[in-house]
């Protein structure tokens, strides 16, 4: 085992021609690396949070497990999953950074966060080592998507305490490629956006799926075409199960006339891109040798056979500022280990997110999936980029319904037409729901994270029992 945690040579780059940044690792057999790779990363990562992290200890001791038990990565299964709440509830007992940051300030050279839109938020403290481990597995997969040192990389989502556009922008720099960090988020900015794609020609495009359509829609406002008048060939998303979504996905590429690559874990695990899609377009590869990744059953927290569907739990390998050690991600897909025709020899997510174990609704005992909703409305000509799914309630009967626009130029004897359409289509899918059609732009754009689902149930019960 080298020295960990790993210190990469900033001045290597692989040549020009290969596929790979690390052919040997990245095309290991999988048990090989499993066992002189992974688990000895692993058990390192292990003994260093168990001395330096105030949080594992307790949690570890809790549950009757020490660092030496761990000789496989069966017996590693017997560490407790850590979750948001609990790394929320340490924060708040242990300001700002909680008993996990394992380096002293003097250290650390970031400070990131979640946005806290989902509850109190939780502070990152990364040190100067992490943020090159970060970069260099960044550009090792943006390599692996087709990035090279000659490419443009536009980057247009927020540069905040949101970990997606800095991740993007160390990739590309350790990369060598030219980074174009535009931003997102300021009024006016979007118009602005296009005229710069429109002069530079960017070749890389980062951001969300639904930013990427919202500027192609500006853009043909304004007179432009995406296809002709800007120069991307790659376009790859985080932050949106869109890109996995295959009638978004070639809605994207019919748009930019570019490649669509899906990407993208969570802002905890940093380098978030360990979940990422090659150039051969066959879902997202999983970097074990970086973040070990587990797909487990939502109800026992057992690791789920490959061909299966299950929860994301993730580990990092490499981390020494403030490791997640089995994190519960809460994303679901399925995950094989089938061959990729790249030659890498990781597993994958063959439709890569498709959503998350908090974002699935029921509606009279149905299990419903957003992306399933938007794979349909995004399959039909005629409708425009934008959707909203409306879960209200009628005494004691939960009602779907699915707000549309139609493009502009549909005729208005057409719009009944595609309204009966999405709803067989729907009804086909086992969805009962009533689909209204919506004005062109009336629904409201968004330049980050789409949120189109709105639950009204809550609303319904509070009413009735106040009645």
């Amino acid at each position: 085992m080298e020295k960990w945690p790993p210190v990469y040579d900033a001045s290597y780059h692989p040549q020009p021609d290969s596929p790979y940044w690390f052919v040997e690792i990245e095309t290991m057999d999988p048990e090989q690396r499993e066992q002189t790779i992974i688990l000895p990363k692993l058990q390192q990562q292990l003994k260093y949070a168990y001395a330096h992290s105030g949080l594992y200890r307790k949690k570890w001791d809790a549950a009757g497990v020490k660092p030496e038990d761990i000789r496989s990565l069966d017996d590693f299964e017997a560490i407790p999953i850590l979750t948001k709440d609990d790394l929320r509830a340490d924060q708040a007992e242990h300001p700002p950074f909680g008993s996990n940051l394992c380096v002293s300030y003097n250290e650390m050279a970031r400070v990131h966060g979640t946005s806290g839109t989902t509850g109190n938020p939780t502070a990152f403290g990364v040190s100067k080592g992490d943020i090159q481990r970060i970069a260099e597995t960044h550009a090792r997969v943006m390599w692996a998507m087709g990035v090279r040192p000659d490419d443009i990389v536009f980057i247009g989502s927020f540069f905040s305490l949101y970990w997606g556009s800095w991740g993007t922008m160390l990739g590309t720099e350790r990369l060598g490629a030219t980074a174009f960090p535009f931003g997102a988020g300021v009024p006016g900015q979007s118009e602005r956006a296009i005229e710069w794609m429109v002069n530079v020609k960017p070749t890389v495009f980062y951001g969300t799926p639904s930013y990427s359509l919202y500027i192609a829609e500006k853009a043909k406002a304004m007179g432009y075409d995406p296809a002709k008048d800007f120069n991307f060939r790659i376009l790859f998303f985080s932050g949106e199960p869109g890109a996995g979504v295959p009638s978004t996905r070639k809605r994207i590429e019919e748009t930019y006339d570019a490649v669509c690559l899906d990407s993208g874990s969570t802002g905890e695990m940093a380098p978030w891109m360990t979940d990422g899609e090659c150039s051969r377009r066959q879902g997202m590869h999983l970097w074990q040798d970086v973040v070990y990744a587990e797909l487990v059953d939502p109800e026992t927290k057992k690791r789920v056979p490959y061909g299966e569907e299950g929860v994301t739990v993730y580990t990092h390998l490499e981390r020494n500022s403030q490791p997640m050690i089995r994190f519960w991600a809460g994303d679901l897909s399925r995950w094989v280990i089938d061959p990729c025709p790249c030659g890498r020899t990781y597993p994958r997510f063959p439709q890569g997110i498709y959503g998350r174990a908090d974002d699935m609704f029921i509606v009279r005992g149905e299990n419903v999936y957003p992306s399933a909703i938007e794979n349909v409305i995004r399959g039909i000509d005629g409708f425009s980029d934008e959707f909203r799914i409306i879960i209200t309630r009628e005494k004691t009967m939960d009602e779907l319904i699915v707000q549309a626009e139609t493009l502009p130029e549909v005729p208005a004897d057409q719009i009944p037409v595609l309204q009966e359409d999405l709803a067989n289509r729907l009804k086909a899918k086992g969805l009962r729901t009533i689909v209204k059609m919506m004005a062109p732009g009336s629904l409201e754009r968004t330049e980050f994270k789409a949120k189109r689902i709105v639950d009204e149930r809550n609303l319904y019960d509070e009413i009735t029992n106040k009645a």
